[in-house]
């Protein structure tokens, strides 16, 4: 299996094959975007300007796996941070440790780009992701996420 890094402005292929695989996450959502939308949204996540990243696991030419960050400004941090946006791995790839290298990768990166930290969200009773986070050196912060549709 291979990590990578997907270099702005990523192909068409990348573009549609990350656009399948995070469609699955979406499919979760109560109203999922349509394909179109969801692959229009990865087009504009990896325009030279947007602080927006992606890495990918593939596994016999195939995306199994992803992680989308955004890059931030935080006050707290004393730079820059990232918010984790989605890290994702297909079901039936699930529990073969892609996550975690999908996440070290990312890690590594970031640390090598000089980040102060990195945020992310995960659900109250997602034992399993709270595990992988946990033995990763992630921490629980005590907030309430608020959000509003424009």
């Amino acid at each position: 299996m291979k990590i990578y890094h997907v270099q702005k402005p990523g192909t068409d292929d990348e573009i549609s094959r990350i656009s399948a695989l995070m469609m699955e996450q979406m499919e979760q959502l109560s109203d999922p975007p349509a394909l179109e939308d969801l692959e229009q949204t990865v087009r504009t996540a990896l325009r030279q300007e947007c602080a927006s990243e992606f890495f990918v696991a593939v596994r016999k030419d195939e995306f199994v796996g992803c992680a989308f960050l955004n890059k931030g400004v935080g006050l707290d941090k004393g730079g820059y941070y990232i918010w984790l946006n989605d890290l994702y791995v297909r079901k039936a790839d699930r529990q073969q440790g892609i996550a975690r290298k999908l996440l070290l990768r990312v890690l590594q990166w970031a640390e090598a780009e000089n980040f102060k930290g990195i945020e992310l969200e995960t659900g109250m009773n997602n034992e399993a992701t709270k595990r992988l986070y946990n033995s990763l050196g992630f921490y629980d912060i005590v907030s309430k996420r608020y959000g509003r549709t424009l």
